[in-house]
């Protein structure tokens, strides 16, 4: 189905930003903010030269840089078509973390790290660590260079001495954990929730203020049973997908969190059910109100 899209828009020919560029964006708005849907065909070069007022070799390296970005699709003897959002997958009941789930899917992921320094955590946080001596980490990850999510890690300090930044670039928490400490991520609880972008992290995940995410929260524990983790991470909705793993009822999945765990967790949207609980209702009843929550955020107009 052909684009409805045939106004004239007026572009700025006195600003430093050249007409291709410009149209690009305008066409990208679009794709973005769900005017031209996955599948839709574009118009005719033509006809974008007229909306735009431009000459067609305009609208051709304009309608190139999209094709560059995958997000539109052009085939010989075929109209360009938006193509469906690249979508990446992660699994929440999985103790290993959103490097190493990325890398086994041959997927580079780009960790850029924003902050790592001594500093005393909410009090959930320092009732998890059952002290305020902690290390918050900042991080913001992507892929081919688009942010994807942005991750706030509270750690225990005094069983991290020598921890830097360097250590995290571009690499994983986990890994570096067990190569450089000793310390192997075991046990531990994830929730989900839909949030609204504060102007931090839209600034940091190039969203617009208010724009659906999707928040996964929870705490990790080591091999010896010691807390070891608190870490939320806040991903761009409409680019990564949570798969659960359903397990038959009765099947145990986690052995019981320690007692001071669950007094440290809020009540929330829990992905990973208890291990008397993890049946396929438990599982679609969980992921049902963490979409529904997503639903209700972009009818109040948080477009991405």
């Amino acid at each position: 189905m052909a684009s409805n899209a045939g106004a004239e828009v007026a572009l700025d020919r006195t600003s430093g930003h050249p007409l291709h560029g410009q149209v690009a964006q305008a066409l990208r708005r679009e794709i973005h903010g769900r005017s031209l849907a996955a599948g839709t065909v574009l118009p005719s070069e033509s006809a974008l030269c007229r909306q735009f007022g431009v000459a067609r070799s305009v609208v051709r390296q304009a309608l190139a840089a999209l094709v560059a970005e995958g997000l539109i699709r052009r085939e010989p003897g075929r109209a360009p078509t938006v193509a469906p959002p690249v979508e990446h997958r992660r699994l929440v009941q999985r103790s290993t973390g959103l490097f190493e789930q990325f890398a086994s899917t041959g997927t580079t992921l780009q960790t850029s790290v924003l902050r790592l320094a001594p500093e005393a955590p909410p009090p959930e946080v320092a009732t998890f660590f059952g002290s305020d001596d902690t290390l918050v980490l900042e991080r913001l990850r992507g892929v081919d260079g688009e942010p994807l999510a942005f991750v706030r890690t509270w750690l225990p300090r005094a069983r991290l001495s020598g921890l830097t930044a360097e250590h995290l670039q571009d690499a994983s928490l986990h890994r570096t954990l067990v190569q450089q400490f000793g310390l192997h991520p075991g046990r531990g609880r994830n929730r989900i929730r839909a949030v609204g972008a504060d102007p931090v992290l839209a600034d940091a995940l190039s969203v617009s203020v208010g724009s659906p995410l999707l928040m996964l929260e929870g705490q990790g524990y080591d091999q010896h049973g010691q807390p070891l983790e608190w870490f939320t991470t806040w991903h761009r909705g409409e680019k990564l997908v949570f798969d659960v793993d359903v397990t038959p009822a009765g099947e145990r999945v986690h052995p019981a969190l320690p007692d001071s765990a669950k007094s440290a967790v809020p009540p929330s949207v829990v992905a990973t059910p208890p291990a008397d609980a993890a049946s396929l209702a438990d599982v679609e009843a969980t992921l049902q109100a963490a979409l529904e929550a997503l639903r209700q955020l972009r009818e109040r107009g948080g477009g991405c």
